[in-house]
């Protein structure tokens, strides 16, 4: 990966990060991706149970990336949070973990309100 993609991927998280900490009103930062697994996410955020990968290019792979969340999340929920370029930012979950991540999301918001 040249370094061109990767200041473009450590924007992303940033990018990624700043919508979390909007939309939910939780800590949200870029994660320590020197080591993977389930304590290294992409993005770093207040939300419990929930892992999120990060993925800001134009030449998106839907399974690629959640195989990848699904690998790095351990019993967290696999999140991809997907925005090529000019677009909005996209949530990626698979159908049978959406109940525990609605559940994990509305107690982060009825926590910080």
């Amino acid at each position: 990966m040249g370094r061109f993609s990767r200041e473009k991927g450590k924007r992303g998280e940033r990018e990624a990060a700043a919508e979390i900490r909007r939309l939910f009103g939780v800590e949200a930062r870029r994660g320590a991706q020197h080591h993977g697994g389930p304590d290294a996410p992409d993005v770093q955020a207040a939300i419990e149970g929930v892992h999120l990968e990060v993925k800001r290019t134009e030449a998106f792979r839907l399974s690629d990336a959640l195989a990848q969340a699904v690998a790095d999340a351990g019993d967290n929920v696999p999140v991809v949070l997907h925005r090529s370029n000019g677009k909005p930012w996209l949530a990626i979950v698979r159908l049978n973990d959406l109940p525990k991540l609605a559940t994990q999301l509305y107690l982060t918001l009825t926590q910080n309100t």
